[in-house]
């Protein structure tokens, strides 16, 4: 009997480890689809800003005062990003979106100027998810492939994650759209106050919404092939291959 444990005790290790391995690839993927779309600090770059410009601008109507406020924030946040060694993309995207705002609030002497940028930036964005969609070109699969090492094998090699990306894909045009759908008649309408805490309560659900959907799709699909480890595969048996006709051209 101690024989046949001391022989079954390894193959429960190794079999353990195939299902470390895959809760620790899975929750790779599900950190690596959350920064994607920018993570923690991007929901607060889209959201804190804005919100100081919002209050502020709620308790003395002075654009200036609120726009510097906000741009000024915004120059925080993106040193802290540096400080972090993160990336100038990532470190300056929000400020280049506050600052267009400021720019277009201060020249029109319309606070609600400040979030159209924002809004139109969406807006496109959302026509550009549909059409991707609708073209067979999914643009969450564009944008996620190469980070989860798949690049574009999902569009004829992996049909059931080509679906999913599609569906992701749906869903975040819908729901920036009803976002649009709802911002841009404030925009025209209602007044700065109304569409500057609006636009702030919409910043943060509907991107946790679509990055849940996404994941809740992904997690349903088949596991992405790994096309970098099938180069390096190849690479490495084409290496093989070299160093046994040059041993036996020796011999």
């Amino acid at each position: 009997m101690a024989s046949i444990e001391k022989r079954t005790e390894p193959q429960s290790e190794a079999g353990a480890e195939p299902e470390h391995d895959a809760a620790a690839s899975r929750a790779a993927a599900d950190h690596a689809l959350l920064e994607a779309f920018g993570g923690v600090w991007g929901m607060v770059d889209t959201t804190v800003p804005g919100l100081v410009f919002v209050t502020i601008y709620t308790i003395n109507r002075d654009i200036h005062i609120a726009g510097i406020a906000a741009l000024g924030l915004s120059l925080v946040l993106a040193l802290a990003r540096l400080a972090k060694k993160q990336t100038l993309k990532h470190a300056f995207s929000g400020v280049f979106g506050v600052a267009f705002g400021v720019v277009f609030a201060m020249m029109s002497g319309n606070a609600k100027n400040f979030y159209l940028p924002g809004m139109l930036y969406t807006l496109g964005l959302a026509v550009a998810y549909v059409v991707s969609a609708m073209a067979g070109f999914p643009l969450i699969g564009l944008l996620l492939g190469p980070i989860l090492k798949e690049n574009l094998s999902w569009r004829d090699r992996n049909p059931g994650r080509r679906v999913a990306y599609t569906k992701a894909t749906w869903a975040w045009g819908i729901i920036l759209l009803a976002k649009s759908a709802i911002l841009f008649p404030l925009y025209l309408w209602g007044n700065a106050t109304q569409l500057g805490w609006v636009k702030v309560a919409l910043g943060i659900p509907p991107f946790l919404l679509c990055v849940y959907l996404t994941w809740v799709f992904l997690a349903k699909a088949p596991p992405p092939i790994d096309v970098i480890a099938e180069m390096e595969a190849a690479e490495a048996a084409e290496k093989e291959a070299e160093a046994a006709r040059k041993e036996a051209a020796a011999n």
